[in-house]
């Protein structure tokens, strides 16, 4: 099976915050279900969200949808959803959360298909970063497979600030979910593992269980 990419979509997702720009007022924190995909995730209140749930339909990305040539590629971007994007800190920490409806998009993929499908959103980031030292892992939270890769980055070009990226997928019922991180500080990366997840109906008190990578090459 050919898998979308999530390329396109990481880049802009993964493109690095600048300190000064100005924040937008607050917004109200709910649980997050992705438009019925089946799942929740809820960032600390002190997170900012700073884009509203939807349909992922900037026109950066229907132009990179447009300049696909692959069919399903592009069927994969314009399914795609921006469910949460939240941020904390100056610089920021910024937290991503997309999803990929099978309805939409057609197909249903399965736990095989899941680190290809992974790998191609953490390949995106390149375009964006400078990427070192990336590590995979796998682990199971919710009764659900999940796929992760944590990495060092600079934004390209610069020498700072320096972020630990995240990229964790998991496959639901009804679609695929990706969530990432782009972490200022321990502190931020914290957060973004130790939120609460349901997923498909099934509770777990962390995104990312400790220790994941302790044993990861």
């Amino acid at each position: 099976m050919h898998l979308p990419s999530l390329s396109a979509l990481l880049i802009l997702m993964a493109t690095p915050v600048p300190p000064q720009a100005a924040a937008p007022p607050p917004a109200a924190h709910a649980p997050t279900d992705a438009h019925g995909l089946g799942f929740q995730y809820v960032l600390p209140d002190d997170w900012q969200i700073v884009t509203t749930p939807g349909l992922s339909t900037s026109s950066e990305e229907k132009k990179a949808a447009q300049q696909t040539p692959d069919a399903e590629e592009k069927k994969g971007i314009g399914c795609l959803q921006v469910v949460l994007t939240a941020r904390h800190g100056t610089p920021p920490s910024v937290v991503v959360v997309d999803a990929l409806p099978f309805d939409c998009y057609g197909q249903t993929l399965t736990n095989r298909d899941l680190p290809g499908f992974g790998s191609g959103a953490a390949e995106g980031l390149k375009q964006a970063f400078d990427i070192s030292s990336p590590i995979e892992a796998s682990y199971t939270v919710a009764g659900h497979k999940m796929w992760i890769e944590r990495a060092r980055a600079l934004p390209k070009g610069k020498t700072a600030p320096r972020y630990t990226v995240e990229i964790a997928c998991t496959l639901l019922k009804k679609g695929v979910v990706c969530w990432m991180a782009q972490a200022a500080d321990e502190a931020g990366l914290h957060v973004f593992e130790e939120s609460s997840v349901i997923l498909d109906g099934m509770p777990a008190p962390a995104l990312v269980p400790p220790d994941i990578f302790v044993n990861s090459h």
